[in-house]
């Protein structure tokens, strides 16, 4: 009798929690909870002596690092770190196993420091050692160039800490923050290539013309070895073990795939190397033995993963676990210095992934953990690779999954475009598609022209196509499901963020009639304020922006821009639309998704609005995130009829609560008026009776500016740029013919054109006139 209460209890309980679960053929309706809360055990890392694991797993309520002995259980471990609200975006061990150094932002602001912490002082699960910042800076951004197996004691960081575009290099001791400069960073350059004695060898430079050049900086003076156009693909990745040729990616000149090289900066001979056996997919992975120093494996990303094996021992040992975890990929991930013990995992489109030590000689597999170990793999949907023809003809590959325990006719679809948009999707697990798969949706990710991996050309057929082609192919992939009677036209919803949710919001403006709902996260509504607010640390690829997107800075290009921007076109939405964004969003600012909402508010169309203030281009912490899919699951139930859980805990609904905006009660930050100095200057300075031609590319930041300087007689920066309505001031500091100089620069804009005068200590003034670029 106590029995069948409980019965009852339970599948009265269930009934309470899940609305709209119905008695069809779905499987259970799982917890939202099983999908985007706090996996319990992740990431985790073999210290390179072999003694430590290292894992990620929530400490109150934030996924922090842990470590624990190699044979010990789980339960055994210790707190590294205690960070008390955004989790550890990542982390890694010093060569010599005495640190664990991981890197954080500011509630999402991407201005992330690398810390490090000593596990040899972890002493319990309930508190961790103190972490030390060592790039210890201020609205600056580190990059990782190096950890050395010659100096095990230090790393190679880039930091912008003198100018916000451009990293500087530096090395720096671990132990004790002390930090060198190694390089100061006044040509543009955006890495640094090491050989395999750790010497700086190579750089990659970016022109203001879009142009990729590497350089060999091992001699007296930086000389190009190589170059690529805008268009096109060159990448060194790391030295032959002869330490004299690189590996490279290209696809330069009249090749379509991107194939691996060799490279000699001394004779500038190239070798070819390999491409895809199948002649379908650009070069993926390239995977290295940091014992030998040899090439062991490369990887394509078609349909699915393929790798070609170099060495036949890493082959022998891959076939081994392929013949223990049937069905999955298997991917590499730390091992100790002798690369005799690995981590390895398991993942597959219903599994999440599988955690394992492997030892190489033993032949031993031993599973450490499951990510998401209770969410049911049974009732998980199938990922189907398809293609399908756009409105051109081009072929539009992609990934369809069907929710279990219906026929795939007539159903609700949820069309879900990823970012980038130079990205794509891949076959494997995806916690979107699985979820959504679970309310009973189907889902379609299409990798539109634009997206990255199938060759030069399909990549550059988005060029200038945002909201035109690109769109199309996001269109007709919806058409492709209802001709072939998978969809139901009256329930199509649309959802994506960052470049998914800009085509979010192109299609509920540029085919209204398609879309029965819409959820667009951290979407651009304005191409132009969007190309306005690109991040100084992206100052390299700013040119690549225009070239692919359009130039803000000619007219051709601003009306081409202001054409594909939905907020110009926002009169024409009539689609049910949810719009979410982090305050903090260095890369699509909070105005992106403040103008959408107003432009719909004023127009008295509903409109929902979430704004997280703790998040940045997406959500990081859990509970912003379980806030916002709860908020977007009934959302499109209510409007596409799918399936979803109405309970929520306690601190998510708060947290929903407290990120909700009325749009009443947006406004819009307003920036301060002035000519708009963002954009390359073509300038001629007049000295001495001679014509010294000089281009300043400039970045305004309301009456901020910055940005760089060149002359046929040395380049510089824009510092301290101060914009006062027609007038700018601002200090460059410049190297001509190898002197160093701070001048100042004083100049008045009127449109497009500028004049001024440049002074300095020992240098009378020079006056100036030009006029911006197309």
């Amino acid at each position: 009798m106590n029995k069948i209460i409980l019965i009852v209890l339970v599948i009265t309980f269930a009934t309470a929690t899940f609305a709209n679960s119905g008695t069809s053929g779905l499987p259970v309706l799982i917890d939202r909870e099983l999908f985007f809360g706090d996996p319990e055990i992740s990431g985790a890392q073999i210290s390179p002596n072999g003694k430590f694991v290292t894992f990620v797993k929530p400490f109150n309520g934030t996924r922090n690092i842990w470590v624990k002995g190699i044979n010990d259980d789980f339960s055994e471990a210790k707190l590294l770190t205690a960070e008390p609200k955004r989790p550890i975006p990542g982390y890694f061990w010093s060569r010599d196993s005495r640190f664990v150094l991981f890197v954080k932002d500011n509630d999402g602001d991407e201005n992330f420091n690398v810390y490090a912490v000593d596990p040899a002082s972890a002493e319990s699960a309930e508190s961790a050692p103190a972490a030390k910042n060592i790039t210890a800076g201020k609205k600056i951004r580190a990059l990782i160039q190096r950890v050395p197996r010659s100096k095990p004691g230090v790393i190679i960081v880039g930091l912008n800490d003198r100018d916000p575009a451009w990293h500087d290099f530096y090395e720096i001791d671990i132990a004790t923050g002390n930090k060198k400069l190694i390089m100061e960073n006044k040509d543009r350059l955006q890495g640094i290539v090491f050989d395999n004695k750790d010497r700086m060898r190579l750089s990659v430079k970016s022109l203001q013309s879009g142009e990729t050049q590497i350089l060999s900086i091992d001699g007296e003076k930086p000389e190009v070895v190589y170059s690529c156009g805008v268009f096109e693909t060159c990448a060194p990745i790391r030295f032959h073990k002869n330490n004299k040729q690189f590996y490279m990616r290209t696809n330069k000149g009249d090749r379509d795939l991107t194939q691996l090289v060799l490279f000699d900066p001394s004779t500038k001979k190239e070798t070819f190397v390999e491409e895809d056996p199948n002649k379908r997919v650009d070069l993926g992975g390239v995977i290295f033995s940091e014992v030998s120093q040899k090439l062991i494996a490369t990887t394509y990303q078609d349909d699915k993963t393929k790798i070609n094996w170099k060495d036949k021992a890493f082959e022998r040992d891959y076939k081994w676990l392929e013949s223990r975890l049937p069905g999955k990929e298997i991917g590499l991930g730390s091992s100790t210095t002798n690369e005799k013990i690995w981590i390895v995992s398991a993942s597959s489109d219903t599994e999440p992934g599988e955690t394992y030590i492997f030892n190489r000689a033993r032949k031993q597999l031993q599973l450490q953990y499951r990510i998401r170990k209770n969410l049911p793999r049974k009732a998980l949907a199938k990922m189907v690779p398809i293609r399908y023809k756009s409105s051109d003809g081009l072929e539009v590959p992609g990934y369809l999954t069907l929710p279990r325990g219906v026929e795939a006719k007539n159903l609700p679809v949820v069309v879900f475009p990823h970012g980038g948009p130079w990205g794509r999707d891949s076959w494997g697990f995806d916690t979107f598609a699985q979820f959504l798969a679970n309310r009973g949706y189907a889902v379609l990710q299409p990798n539109f022209r634009a997206s990255t991996g199938y060759g030069k050309k399909f990549l550059n057929a988005g060029n200038g196509e945002w909201g035109d082609l690109m769109q199309d192919d996001i269109t007709w992939g919806v058409k492709y499901l209802v001709d072939e009677g998978i969809a139901d036209p009256k329930r199509v919803g649309i959802m994506g963020g960052s470049y998914g949710g800009y085509a979010t919001l192109a299609g509920v403006t540029y085919t209204p009639d398609t879309y029965a709902a819409a959820v667009a996260i951290v979407a651009p509504s304005n191409l132009i304020t969007l190309l306005e607010s690109i991040p100084p640390y992206w100052e390299a690829i700013r040119t690549m922006f225009y070239k692919r997107m359009g130039d803000p800075n000619t007219e051709e290009g601003r009306k081409q821009l202001m054409r594909q921007s939905p907020l110009t076109h926002a009169d024409k939405i009539t689609t049910p639309l949810m719009v979410v964004q982090g305050a903090n969003d260095p890369r699509v600012n909070k105005r992106e998704s403040d103008q959408i909402v107003v432009a719909l508010r004023d127009r008295n169309y509903p409109v929902e609005y979430l704004v997280a203030p703790d998040e940045g281009h997406g959500f990081a912490r859990p509970v912003n995130n379980m806030a916002m899919v709860a908020s977007a699951e009934k959302f499109l139930a209510i409007h596409l009829g799918g399936r979803y859980q109405s309970s929520m805990p306690a601190n998510v609904s708060k947290r929903l609560a407290e990120i909700t905006v009325d749009p009443k009660d947006v406004k819009i930050e307003m920036v301060a008026s002035g000519p708009g100095l963002t954009g390359v200057w073509k300038v001629e300075a007049f000295a001495g009776g001679q014509q010294v031609p000089m281009t300043f590319e400039m970045k305004q930041d309301g009456d901020a500016v910055t940005g760089t300087v060149s002359t046929p007689l040395g380049n510089g920066t824009i510092t301290d740029g101060k914009l006062d309505g027609d007038k700018i001031t601002a200090k460059l500091a410049v190297n001509i013919q190898g002197q160093d100089m701070v001048l100042d620069m004083t100049g008045k804009v009127d449109g497009d054109k500028i004049t001024g005068t440049i002074e300095g200590p020992g240098i009378p003034e020079v006056s100036f006139e030009g006029k911006k670029s197309n």
